[in-house]
């Protein structure tokens, strides 16, 4: 029974990138679109579209291979603005690897977005 769809999507990726295809379908939610772009934007993913009519809506997702881990956090912690370093020292592999993905009050982005911004944020996951 499926009560996540975040970590659904995570768990698809992770396990399709591993097996070594080059796509794969995920379950379409706005959140699920929204990290979707932000992956994309980081280069994790080549691209993704809307699929509709295999058993409700979803999104394939084109895979370039270069995704090693990728999990959503939980609890869902709040991050101030002074606080990103301890996150992505407890979450991600080294300094500049990976991304921590963020809802913020602009919409979801990544660690580095919201440090230009100067603003914090509930962590959602993290892709490395």
């Amino acid at each position: 029974m499926k009560h996540d769809g975040l970590a659904d999507t995570f768990n698809i990726i992770k396990f399709t990138e591993s097996i070594g295809r080059k796509e794969c379908l995920v379950p379409s939610s706005k959140l699920t679109e929204g990290v979707l772009r932000v992956i994309k934007n980081n280069g994790y993913i080549s691209g993704y579209e809307p699929v509709s009519g295999v058993k409700g809506k979803k999104f394939r997702v084109f895979l370039n291979g270069m995704i090693n881990d990728c999990n959503v956090v939980r609890p869902r912690f709040s991050m101030a603005k002074n606080e990103m370093t301890k996150w992505e020292k407890k979450f991600l592999p080294a300094d500049n690897i990976g991304t921590l993905l963020l809802t913020t009050p602009m919409g979801i982005t990544d660690q580095r977005e919201a440090k230009k911004s100067g603003t914090g944020g509930k962590i959602l996951g993290y892709i490395y």
